[in-house]
């Protein structure tokens, strides 16, 4: 299993990218054993709504 730092990377990225296969794979299986990253992937969709909503954009380079 992925670690949790590496899981919380690939859900940041995929916000921004898609993601490869193989990192669709390993993230979804941390995220079937790791309560506590399926808490976060929620909390960065959140975020990402609102920020979508307000219309903020990351600043240049990011």
């Amino acid at each position: 299993m992925q670690s949790c730092k590496r899981a919380t990377e690939l859900m940041s990225q995929q916000l921004d990218r898609e993601l490869s296969a193989s990192e669709k794979l390993g993230l979804k299986m941390h995220l079937l054993m790791c309560r506590h990253c399926r808490k976060c992937e929620q909390q960065l969709g959140i975020i990402h709504q609102l920020c979508a909503r307000r219309g903020d954009t990351p600043p240049d380079g990011e």
